[in-house]
């Protein structure tokens, strides 16, 4: 038998806010901290030490101050931890604690604070306490306003646990809200997509750039294969042969990518996953092993639909459809804007060429299976391999300081392959960390069919990002001189990075991925790592059925 599930009075203040922000909270487990939850945690940080409790029949005149109380009722519906409890006798208030200033409405609160002391006044009640206000103590001013327990505001309070009750077993996300001065200083607007999703569902308004620039901070990347990372404090210490060669906060690390043998101790491997930093491990020659991550995300629902999907041939069908054309489109893009052949002088990709990827575009669109699509995202990537090599730029009266004769792999047999191995190998290792934060499996796609230890959707989802990320990124470290020949080791038929290339292509592909963009379609500036988040948020959005459809990024 199930235990009754009790809303938490502080969602319960969420959901009035906004239904949709108290659905995403509670029911879907999402959260992102920002100025003001770490702010309000840090208010709150004296009341939340006490572990108070009310005594079960006091004395008359006995006088009631008890820090960080819980309590719940079945009854009711809801659970609570009240910050503090004070009265005399069985006379008591609650007493709620916030972190900004008493705002200047009627009755000094917002009817969401209103409703959370309502609630928290009720649960006192059924413990058996006569209880007919409380009080709403505002930290920055200083202020305590009360608030009257009065008919009408029970009436909200219990209609407010109704509905979200309510609400919380359809397991349908309410809508956005609509052009509301709510969402910009809202923690979840960048899970959440208001804008976004209000102008993919009924494009009736220009989405605002109210995206925050969330990026937590920087990866560390540890390739040395006698490196030991242990914890200190604050921060990872890196050791090579017991002397000290670098150092790393956690609080500016976003994920922590490990080659070959390099080490990790267990307190800063429980660190990590106590602070959601994602631990990814990697091959010596860069191929994508795994990564660790905490408990997993909670939203159990976007996985549902996930797999729900997964099972539709339609629905695989006409994802994969959207994927490749972007794909094509991209590489289509990229070698309009990099051609650059020696021998002939010409800087304009040949029209025959740009006319026939742009009829494999209109084939993948009209594609009526997964394997014709297949045939299809072939000849295409054939097409544009055989190019690919007239956007090396050589030194002036020099000769390219590579050679590429098309794709091969497995292991890549020249320096060109091997960049564009390594470059793919790290973009499958940021898709696989954004779906996994953003409630989805990696490892279950639509395109790409499961198989043992293969990243499916990662490797549907950087499809398009293929041309856009990789691709020019190893253009970039070519021709900017950032790699060269000597930057490789040549053996048994294969070819890799030395420690000292990786290092530099690494540089490369993080500024990549940190350079802005603007989005095709909601026109604002995003970093290309934003930009993965965002895109594996819309794509949730999709399988849910908010939007009638999934935005590929396809540059211009």
């Amino acid at each position: 038998m199930n235990d009754p599930l009790l809303i938490p009075v502080r969602m319960l203040n969420e959901f009035v806010y906004c239904p949709r922000l108290g659905y995403l909270m509670w029911v879907q487990g999402e959260f992102a901290p920002s100025v003001d939850t770490v702010d309000g945690r840090i208010k709150h940080s004296r009341v939340d030490k006490g572990k108070g409790a009310l005594p079960e029949k006091p004395e008359e005149e006995e006088t009631i101050h008890a820090r960080s109380v819980a309590l719940s009722s079945e009854t009711l519906g809801i659970t609570a931890k009240l910050d503090l409890v004070e009265g005399e006798g069985d006379q008591v208030n609650p007493v709620d604690y916030k972190r900004g200033k008493r705002p200047h409405v009627p009755g000094g609160v917002w009817a969401p604070e209103r409703v959370q002391l309502c609630a928290q006044g009720l649960l006192l009640r059924e413990q058996g306490y006569k209880c007919d206000e409380g009080i709403i103590y505002f930290v920055a001013s200083r202020e305590r306003v009360p608030v009257r327990f009065d008919a009408d505001l029970i009436d909200q309070t219990l209609n407010a646990i109704r509905d979200f009750q309510a609400l919380s077993q359809t397991g349908n996300i309410p809508p956005p809200l609509e052009d509301s001065p709510k969402c910009p200083r809202c923690a979840l607007v960048g899970i959440c997509l208001p804008d976004e999703v209000g102008f993919l569902a009924h494009p009736r308004f220009e989405p605002r750039p109210i995206i925050p620039c969330s990026e937590k901070g920087l990866p560390l990347y540890v390739q040395s294969q006698r490196a030991y990372v242990r914890k200190d404090g604050e921060r990872m210490i890196i050791e090579v042969e017991k002397e000290k060669v670098a150092e790393a906060r956690f609080g500016e690390t976003s994920q922590v990518v490990l080659f070959g043998n390099a080490a990790l101790t267990t307190p800063a491997l429980h660190e990590c996953l106590r602070r959601e930093i994602p631990v990814t491990w990697m091959s010596y020659g860069g191929w994508f092993i795994g990564h660790t991550i905490g408990t997993g995300h909670r939203n159990v629902e976007n996985r549902i639909h996930q797999y729900r999907a997964s099972f539709d041939e339609g629905t695989c069908l006409a994802l994969a459809r959207t994927w490749i054309a972007a794909k094509i489109a991209n590489c289509r893009t990229l070698l309009r804007r990099n051609w650059k052949e020696k021998d002939s002088g010409v800087e304009r990709a040949p029209d025959e060429l740009l006319i026939g990827l742009k009829s494999d575009i209109n084939h993948a669109l009209r594609a009526s299976s997964l394997e014709m699509l297949l045939g299809i995202e072939g000849a295409a990537a054939n097409r544009y391999f055989q190019s690919f090599s007239s956007l090396l730029i050589a030194p002036e009266d020099e000769e390219l300081p590579f050679h590429f004769d098309g794709r091969n792999r497995r292991p890549p047999k020249d320096p060109v392959n091997a960049l564009l191995s390594f470059a793919y190998a790290m973009l499958t290792r940021e898709w696989t960390i954004t779906l996994a934060a953003v409630g989805l499996d990696p490892y279950r796609g639509f395109f790409h069919q499961p198989r043992f230890g293969r990243p499916a959707l990662a490797l549907d989802m950087m499809e398009p990002f293929r041309p856009l990320l990789a691709d020019s990124t190893v253009l970039t470290a070519i021709n900017n001189r950032e790699i060269r020949p000597a930057d490789f080791i040549h053996a048994a038929g294969s070819c890799n990075l030395t420690d000292s290339g990786r290092k530099r292509f690494i540089a490369a592909f993080e500024r990549r991925m940190e350079q802005d963009v603007t989005h095709p379609i909601f026109k604002y500036r995003i970093s290309y790592r934003r930009l993965l988040e965002v895109q594996g948020r819309l794509l949730t959005r999709f399988l849910s059925g908010e939007i009638p459809h999934y935005p590929n990024f396809v540059t211009r």
